[in-house]
């Protein structure tokens, strides 16, 4: 379990100082405005490029992939219904809120509860191709027609194509597929931005902690706790069953299934909403609370289903 510890551990030392920039009025909540954008469109697409250029695309079509997508099928369905009937009618907020649900911090924790709690790192490479080809694209599209203002054919169609960050992993998938080994000239300047890409989405979350202390009133509070409950402990559950007796896993499988199913929600969430201007402190609130409660979740689940 220490490689848990230390993934919660860095990660949550540069949210503080984050925090402590904005408390000391070193950096102002404009500055993480700043820090988002060079995230969004220069560190996250160089990261994006780096790592999906040398996954394997093949893996989109294993068991693991089909059990993480219908999971985060599922919670989010919940989420959008549950919502839209009693909490908002704010469809960019029920957007953003639901994948917030499900959609998990494969890179920063994903990576050492792979190694250290399940045994093997193969794992993140279904979730990271599900989250980055699937997924985000999905969202930014979606938010991308919902705060346009108006929507066409064509916009719909181009929209999604002027973002950098699905531009770079759609050609990081393709060299990927179409396996080109890139010179070390043109993948090491690309590594070292990316490797900016992480630092800076957490402390651009660590700032607006000191903007403002979460749950305030007015702030979504209830669509924060459904957003939590659903990503804490409802995904976990349905990614046992749906490993357990819907594709009859072994216990290994299903172990890794489930532990992976409890990652807290992924900083992008933030990241993207701050893009948007839309549902930011109901992102960052989801956020911070699942990295809070995913660690006792998983040890939880290592202690019940760890094979012997």
């Amino acid at each position: 379990m220490g490689g848990v510890l230390i993934g919660f551990a860095i990660i949550g030392f540069v949210i503080f100082v984050g925090w402590l920039l904005a408390r000391l009025n070193i950096v102002n909540q404009g500055g993480r405005l700043v820090l988002n954008k060079t995230s969004f469109f220069a560190a996250s697409p160089a990261l994006l490029f780096t790592v999906l250029s040398e996954a394997d695309v093949e893996l989109l079509f294993s068991s693991v992939l089909a059990v993480a997508l219908l999971a985060f099928v599922a919670v989010a369905l919940i989420y959008i219904v549950v919502a839209r009937i009693w909490l908002t009618k704010d469809a960019s907020r029920i957007a953003l809120a639901a994948t917030a649900s499900g959609y998990s911090n494969v890179n920063n924790i994903g990576l050492p509860v792979a190694i250290y709690v399940i045994g093997d790192a193969g794992f993140i490479g279904p979730m990271l191709l599900l989250q980055l080809l699937v997924l985000a694209p999905l969202l930014l599209a979606t938010l991308d027609i919902l705060t346009a203002g108006r929507a066409s054919f064509m916009g719909i169609i181009t929209q999604p194509l002027r973002n950098p960050m699905l531009i770079a992993a759609a050609l990081g998938a393709l060299v990927s597929a179409l396996g080109i080994e890139l010179p070390a000239p043109v993948l090491a300047p690309l590594e070292i931005l990316g490797g900016a890409a992480v630092p800076l989405m957490l402390l651009a979350f660590g700032i607006s902690l000191g903007g403002e202390r979460p749950l305030q009133p007015g702030s979504g509070r209830k669509e924060v706790a459904l957003a939590v409950l659903l990503k804490s402990l409802a995904m976990p559950v349905v990614a046992y069953l749906l490993a357990r007796f819907a594709f009859g896993l072994d216990e290994q499988l299903t172990y890794a299934c489930t532990v992976m199913a409890a990652l807290p929600s992924a900083q992008n969430m933030y990241q993207y909403a701050l893009r948007y201007d839309r549902a930011t402190a109901i992102t960052r609130d989801i956020v911070l609370l699942t990295t809070i409660g995913s660690l006792p979740v998983m040890l939880l689940i290592a202690w019940l289903l760890k094979p012997a």
